[in-house]
C-alpha cells in the first residue's frame, strides 16, 4: 500500500510552520492514541501514521529532503529499525503526546503551565535594614523609607513589548521554554538557547525597559512598627519587592529592625532595667528620687533607710508592651550608692565625729566582718 503523503497525513499545508505541525501532530495523536481506542486497529494505524509523519516533518532536514524527494529520500531505513516513526526521536515525540493526554487528565495541560511561568518570571525579594531608638520601640512608630528598586515599566504595562505590540511564541521550543534531545533510550531536556526558557520572543522591545517589563527607580514607602518590637525583628511587605520580569509577579520586602543602645535602659525581654546611682545620705537616712521612665516623663521611686548598692525597686507595667498581647512588661530601678568625694573641711569634720559615735548597730555587715576575722586569728594564735 502506497504511503500517504506526509503533510495530508496531518491535515496541514506545505507552507505550515512548526507550531501548526506541531499543534496538528498533538491534535490527531491524542484522536488515535491507544490509550482511548483500546483495540481498534484503524486507529492504531493511523496513530503510527501519524507520528512518523510528525517524525519527518519536525526536522528542517529531514523535511527539506521530504520536501525534494518524497518518501523516497527516506527508502533504506533512514529512521533505524521500525521506520522513520520509531526512530531516536519517537520518544521525544511520545512524551510530548504524554505531557498533553495526562496533563488534561490531571486538570491542566502541562505545556501551557509551564509556558506562562516561564515567561513572566516572578521578582526578588528584597531586604532593607532599618534602626530605631528604643523609645520608638516602646511606642511604636509609622516610618518612610526610600528603597531602590525595579519596578513595572509603564511604558509597557510590564510587558517588554513596545507599545502596540505583543511577544510571540519562541519558534524553537513552541512556547515550552525548553527543548528535548534524545541520545539512544534517553531524553535529554534543556533550557531552550533561543529564548533562553522564556517561551515567548520580543522582536520590538519597550524602548524604556529594552524588553525586560521594568525598571530602575526608588520608591518611598511607609512602614508600620507596632509597639514592643524586639531586636532582629522582620516584618514583611508583601508586593513591594522587586518587578517581576515581563509583568511576573513582584517579590516582598522584608524589614529588619535593628534597636539603638539607650543611655539610661537595658532592656530584657519585655523588662526595663535602669542604674540610678543615690549619694550616701539618701541611702542611710531614706528619701525620694525621681526616675527617668521610656514614656518621656519621670516617676517617683521611695527610698527606704538603710537602702544598700544594688537594691532593686520594682516599678509594675512600666516595660515594654508586649506585641499582639494588650500587657506590658516591668521596670526594674537599681541603685548604686555613691562614696562621697572631694569633702570640704566641714564634711571631713562631720564624718570623722559620725565614725567615732559609730558602733555596731550602724554598720553591722562591717563590725561582724571584722570581729568574724579577729576571732580567726585568734584562734590561730591559740
Amino acid at each position: 500500500m502506497a504511503k500517504r503523503d506526509y503533510y495530508e497525513v496531518l491535515t496541514v499545508k506545505r507552507s505550515a510552520t512548526e507550531i501548526e505541525i506541531k499543534s496538528a501532530y498533538r491534535s490527531l495523536a491524542k484522536e488515535y492514541h491507544p490509550d482511548r481506542n483500546a483495540g481498534d486497529k484503524e486507529a492504531e494505524r493511523r496513530f503510527k501514521e501519524v507520528n512518523e509523519a510528525y517524525e519527518v516533518l519536525k526536522d528542517p532536514q529531514k523535511r527539506a529532503a521530504y520536501d525534494q524527494f518524497g518518501h523516497a529520500a527516506f527508502e533504506g531505513g533512514m529512521g533505524g529499525r521500525g521506520g522513520p516513526g520509531f526512530g531516536p526521536d519517537f520518544a521525544s515525540s511520545m512524551s510530548d503526546i504524554f505531557d498533553d493526554l495526562f496533563g488534561e487528565f490531571m486538570g491542566g495541560r502541562r505545556g501551557t503551565q509551564g509556558r506562562s511561568r516561564t515567561a513572566r518570571e516572578a521578582g526578588a525579594d528584597l531586604r532593607y535594614n532599618l534602626e530605631i531608638t528604643l523609645s520608638e520601640a516602646y511606642t511604636g512608630k509609622t516610618a518612610q523609607i526610600r528603597v531602590p528598586a525595579s519596578v513595572k515599566c509603564e511604558t509597557c504595562s510590564g510587558t517588554g513589548a513596545k507599545p502596540g505590540t505583543k511577544a510571540k511564541t519562541c519558534t524553537t521550543c513552541g512556547g515550552m521554554g525548553k527543548v528535548r534531545a534524545s541520545q539512544g533510550f534517553f531524553t535529554i531536556e534543556r533550557t531552550c538557547p533561543h529564548c533562553q526558557g522564556r517561551g515567548e520572543m520580543i522582536d520590538d522591545p519597550c524602548v524604556d525597559c529594552a524588553g525586560s517589563g521594568r525598571v530602575q527607580k526608588e520608591r518611598t514607602l511607609s512602614v508600620n512598627i507596632p509597639a514592643g518590637v524586639e531586636d532582629g525583628t522582620r516584618i514583611r511587605l508583601a508586593g513591594e519587592g522587586e518587578a517581576g520580569l515581563r509583568g511576573g509577579a513582584p517579590g516582598d520586602l522584608y524589614i529588619f529592625l535593628s534597636i539603638k543602645p539607650h543611655e539610661f535602659f537595658q532592656r530584657d525581654g519585655a523588662d526595663i532595667f535602669c542604674k540610678v546611682p543615690i549619694s550616701m545620705t539618701t541611702a542611710a537616712l531614706g528619701g525620694q528620687i525621681d526616675v527617668p521612665t521610656l514614656e518621656g516623663t519621670t516617676t517617683r521611686v521611695k527610698i527606704p533607710e538603710g537602702t544598700e548598692s544594688r537594691k532593686q525597686f520594682r516599678l509594675r507595667g512600666k516595660g515594654m508592651p508586649v506585641l499582639r498581647a494588650k500587657v506590658s512588661g516591668d521596670m526594674y530601678i537599681e541603685v548604686d550608692v555613691e562614696t562621697p568625694k572631694n569633702l570640704t573641711r566641714k564634711q571631713r569634720e562631720l564624718l570623722e565625729e559620725f565614725e567615732r559615735a559609730s558602733h555596731k548597730e550602724t554598720s553591722p555587715e562591717s563590725a561582724g566582718f571584722f570581729s568574724r576575722v579577729k576571732e580567726f586569728f585568734e584562734g590561730k594564735s591559740g
